[in-house]
């Protein structure tokens, strides 16, 4: 597999995994089961039936708390501390075969990846969870199941579109995020006066 392919997968894996940490693992698992993609160096592990099972049962309670307002904010909070780790091993997982220097860099990228897009995401839900109807919270969640799909889908298959892909995400994360920062100082200002 060449760099730019790696690279990609590194960086859709990473990024995907903040959003949809299970079914990230489950679609890479099943793109390289099924022969559509060879996954590089140590990702490979998540085809196994055992590593697919799991994360694919896992994806299905995902899939459904998500949608679920009071529940997705919870499993939000619970998996910030299991998106993150797992999103600096995936890009590892990409590079182990590689120099330690890169495997070093692909784990500070794929954290912080996984990171910015997990932050990106629990600000817009916390902000969507605010409004009392239930419609919202169920738009955006099928709408961060496709572009995760998507994230994933382009790395694995159109590589330089998937890392243009992930970086107009990573933007959209930082201004959400930045947006989100603003407006509770804001509210705090006006709780203080």
């Amino acid at each position: 597999m060449d760099g730019i392919t790696a690279f990609a997968l590194a960086l859709g894996a990473s990024w995907a995994s903040g959003i949809r940490l299970y079914g990230a693992v489950a679609t890479l698992g099943l793109l390289g089961r099924l022969g559509y993609v060879k996954l590089p160096g140590s990702m490979a592990i998540v085809e196994n039936p055992w590593v697919l099972s799991i994360a694919g049962l896992m994806f299905l309670l995902e899939f459904v708390a998500d949608k679920v307002p009071a529940v997705d904010s919870a499993w939000d909070a619970v998996h910030g501390f299991l998106r993150i780790p797992a999103g600096a091993v995936l890009a590892w997982s990409a590079f182990s075969d590689t120099d330690p220097a890169v495997q070093a860099i692909a784990v500070l990228l794929g954290g912080g990846l996984s990171f910015l897009a997990h932050a990106g995401k629990s600000a817009t839900r916390l902000a969507a969870n605010l409004s009392p109807e239930p419609f919202s919270n169920v738009a955006l969640s099928l709408g961060e199941d496709a572009a995760a799909g998507v994230g994933l889908f382009t790395a694995a298959f159109i590589p330089a579109v998937g890392i243009g892909f992930v970086a107009v995400m990573v933007l959209l994360a930082v201004l959400i995020v930045r947006k989100a920062v603003t407006s509770m100082r804001t509210i705090r200002r006006g709780q203080a006066t």
